[in-house]
């Protein structure tokens, strides 16, 4: 069935339901019907009995039919008869048109066993089924029993036309709720086709129609969903674009610069005076093209690890620091560092923890003026336990426009510079399920670390 289309196996669905539950009703019905036309039986003895308790009972132990009797009582219920049996007295006397001598004998011994004052009974005689009550009532000052019955004809076939008609309701109701099946079938697939339809157009790349349903239930949200996923394809499309565009533009200039000092070169001419400083050029846009190449490599490997788990060790924080400052600080000797740690411990992937630290001290090398200072702390913020690493300088603040998107591929700087370092930093941090921010202090650009502390396994 799952290769069908969604309509028929919606209304396939609802069909089912619908006969599944007129069979039940159909097996079910009949015997309600039964039960509740048998309760009736016996309240309506139960009352005949009252009123013939009320007219005044027989005087004498026999058969009464009180439908024949034109001198009894005008008794509601036509169909009870009655028999006023003595309690102890041998009955072989009586005889009834009706009851066999045999019941009777069996009922006066249910009777005398009895005891409450009123008691149903059933009893099947032949191809019949008789509902019978008895009562022990007072006649001359001398127990008796009244012994009030009626026969399961009327029930049976009250029962019988009811489930007749029920059938009959019950198959026009089932005939005719296929046509709003069918329509409740088409209503629900028709936006799913939609979907289907824009999905396969995204497939192909053709996501400049938006997806838009007018509705708020699942399918609305999933509709929401797939409109939200095409807009990022778009945003996607255009980064890739854009990313290209940098990529181009951000390795050509040392190329350039590399290709033209080493033609001049060639030609016996040094455009910095002499051959060393020319050459030592080279060598610095060498080491920028390397740097630039490394991180795009980087990059390419953060794709493939993002689906991977991250491999987490426990290690020193501050040591790490430690080590890539020393590493660093010798690209600008004239800066001051201020270096304050509680020595804590993370657990992640160290490897790329160091690239982490590395790019945001090299991003702030570049900018600051005299100073930097960074702070490595336990704290707790958003209910939870973090370490928090914080690293500023005194550098002139970032541009209000470039603080939201500062962590996005190749954003141009204040210097006029691409880069895709502080998106690496923020690719890692996010795959350690941890947190980084940038904000301006009054003097100079902050960078906010916040890792989640694991707790020890007991």
């Amino acid at each position: 069935m799952k290769n069908r289309s969604l309509a028929f196996q919606i209304w396939l669905v609802i069909s089912g339901i619908l006969l599944v539950i007129s069979l039940l009703l159909a097996t079910l019905f009949p015997s309600a019907l039964r039960q509740f036309f048998t309760d009736e039986i016996y309240t309506s003895i139960e009352n005949e009995q009252h009123i013939l308790k009320e007219y005044g009972l027989p005087s004498r132990s026999g058969e009464y039919y009180f439908s024949n009797d034109e001198n009894g009582p005008s008794l509601r219920n036509r169909t009870v008869d009655h028999i006023l049996l003595p309690e102890n007295v041998d009955i072989s006397y009586l005889s009834s048109r009706v009851l066999p001598q045999d019941f009777l004998r069996h009922a006066q011994e249910l009777a005398q066993d009895q005891e409450s004052t009123v008691e149903r009974y059933e009893k099947d005689l032949g191809n019949r089924t008789l509902f019978y009550v008895i009562s022990k009532v007072i006649i001359n000052d001398q127990p008796a029993f009244l012994l009030s019955f009626s026969w399961d004809t009327y029930r049976n076939a009250l029962a019988s036309a009811l489930f007749k008609q029920l059938l009959v309701v019950m198959s026009i109701v089932f005939l005719l709720s296929w046509i709003p099946s069918i329509w409740l079938a088409k209503y629900l697939s028709r936006p799913l086709v939609s979907l289907e339809r824009h999905v396969k157009r995204i497939a192909e790349q053709e996501w400049h129609e938006s997806v838009t349903l007018d509705r708020t239930d699942e399918i609305g949200k999933l509709g929401s969903s797939i409109e939200q996923m095409r807009q990022r394809l778009i945003r996607k499309e255009e980064a890739q674009q854009t990313l290209l565009q940098n990529i181009s533009h951000d390795l050509k200039t040392p190329v350039m610069v590399i290709r033209s000092y080493a033609q001049s070169i060639q030609d016996g001419i040094y455009p910095k005076g002499d051959l060393s400083n020319t050459v030592q050029v080279i060598e610095d846009e060498s080491l920028k093209l390397e740097k630039k190449i490394r991180d795009l490599l980087y990059l390419t490997k953060l794709d493939y690890l993002s689906a991977h788990p991250v491999n987490h060790e426990p290690f020193a924080l501050s040591e790490l620091i430690c080590e890539v400052v020393e590493r660093l600080r010798w690209s600008r000797t004239e800066i001051q560092w201020d270096i304050r740690d509680d020595k804590v411990t993370i657990d992640g992937d160290k490897e790329q923890w160091t690239k982490v630290i590395e790019n945001i001290l090299e991003n702030q090398i570049r900018y600051a003026d005299s100073s930097i200072s960074i702070s490595v702390h336990k704290s707790f913020y958003e209910e939870m336990d973090v370490v928090e690493c914080c690293i500023a300088n005194d550098g002139p603040p970032i541009e209000e426009n470039v603080l939201s998107t500062i962590f996005e591929p190749f954003e141009k700087g204040s210097k006029g510079e691409f880069g895709i370092g502080l998106s690496i930093v923020k690719r890692i941090v996010t795959m350690h399920n941890a947190t980084i921010s940038v904000q301006n202090l009054d003097k100079g650009v902050s960078f906010t670390i916040r890792i989640p502390v694991l707790q020890a396994k007991p």
